[in-house]
């Protein structure tokens, strides 16, 4: 399933989130696939501002009318920011799922985002 869409201004994780990269600043959200999935989103619960993220391990959760579901590190560094309307508006992954970012992430390693997968080669794994 590729309905949905997957801009090009990003770079893609294979579980599911994005990254799209200003300097050494990334911003962190999850797919139309994995809102797709997940179903009318009702909770989210955000990393601490400060915290160390690991690429490619669980930062927060998301839970929906399903399930309860990781979110994943697309990259590492140091939350900077988290997005609060998300917090008290979870439904806003559903409505706008490129639009509504999870955290804000000083990078360690901008090299990092070159490794993650395009939008073509996301959609190709989906």
């Amino acid at each position: 399933m590729t309905q949905g869409s997957y801009p090009d201004d990003r770079r893609y994780h294979e579980a599911h989130d994005w990254a799209q990269l200003d300097g050494d600043v990334a911003t962190f959200g999850v797919t139309w696939h994995a809102q797709h999935a997940l179903g009318d989103i009702v909770y989210y619960a955000p990393p601490e501002l400060g915290s160390t993220l690991r690429a490619g391990e669980p930062y927060g959760e998301l839970e929906s009318v399903k399930a309860v579901s990781d979110i994943i590190a697309p990259l590492g560094g140091e939350v900077l920011e988290v997005n609060e309307g998300i917090v008290g508006s979870p439904e806003q992954v559903n409505a706008d799922p490129n639009g509504s970012w999870l955290v804000r992430v000083r990078v360690g390693d901008p090299a990092e985002f070159e490794r993650l997968l395009d939008s073509t080669a996301y959609q190709a794994l989906i």
